[in-house]
């Protein structure tokens, strides 16, 4: 996975002098919006920098952009209106071009529009009143790589919930992971509840306790455990299980 990391967009732009010296290739670029005077504003704005607009279609009907020849580089879409719509078109850019970076444009965001829409694929949400400037560094930033969030959606906890999803899916990932390795070493569900004791470091009095067999049964399962998992001891096992086994109440592993 592609590690992305995320700037907040501030009125004066701190990183606007480290990139005024970077010669940016011409991108090829997509509007999706239903307002004149807006669309007159961009294209003036866009005008003489690396942002060459090619394509342009109504939000009601956005679908001539999902064949363009060649493909746009970036797709600015208007969001003052249907949300949904825009979340709607915002995926099919996506699936149709995986590579394409698609900015979200509005008089304002809120935290459920840019959580939904990050997931549906936009790269960047720009305010509309944005001073030209700070708009064209933006868009840059992008192209770039990052993701871009209104500072404003700070004081609503956009930053922390966007950070936290992303962590969610990276820890989901590291979850089905571990189950591939334990299931790839045909441990049985009895000797998967007694790795998760020899991760937590139980001595086998406590694992039989706990399980409700006898001693003696522990032993064989460990000695079971240590063998397929290719570990020497238990400490080995235990540091095994930590990388691969998922928290408590996390995912279950049906054998």
């Amino acid at each position: 996975m592609t590690a992305q990391r995320l700037t907040i967009i501030h009125d004066h732009s701190s990183r606007a002098d480290d990139l005024s010296s970077i010669h940016e290739p011409a991108f090829r670029t997509a509007l999706i919006c239903d307002s004149p005077l807006l669309r007159s504003g961009l294209e003036h704005i866009l005008q003489g920098t690396s942002f060459i607009l090619a394509e342009a279609a109504s939000a009601a009907d956005p679908t001539r952009l999902l064949h363009p020849d060649p493909e746009p580089a970036l797709v600015i879409m208007e969001a003052n209106r249907s949300t949904h719509g825009v979340l709607q078109v915002a995926k099919q850019m996506k699936e149709r071009f995986p590579n394409i970076r698609i900015v979200a444009l509005a008089d304002r965001f809120d935290l459920g529009f840019v959580l939904t829409g990050h997931a549906a694929g936009i790269n960047g949400f720009c305010l509309a009143a944005s001073a030209p400037e700070v708009l064209i560094k933006s868009l840059e930033l992008v192209m770039l790589g990052e993701s871009m969030v209104p500072s404003a959606l700070l004081r609503s906890g956009a930053l922390d919930a966007l950070l936290d999803r992303k962590h969610s899916r990276q820890d989901d990932v590291a979850a089905e992971s571990g189950l591939s390795d334990l299931k790839a070493c045909g441990l049985s569900a009895r000797e998967t509840e007694i790795l998760e004791c020899l991760r937590e470091g139980a001595p086998n009095k406590i694992i039989a306790r706990k399980l409700e067999i006898t001693e003696a049964t522990i032993k064989v399962h460990v000695k079971a455990i240590l063998r397929k998992i290719g570990a020497s001891n238990r400490t080995q096992a235990a540091m095994w299980a930590s990388q691969r086994l998922p928290p408590r109440g996390g995912v279950s592993l049906d054998v």
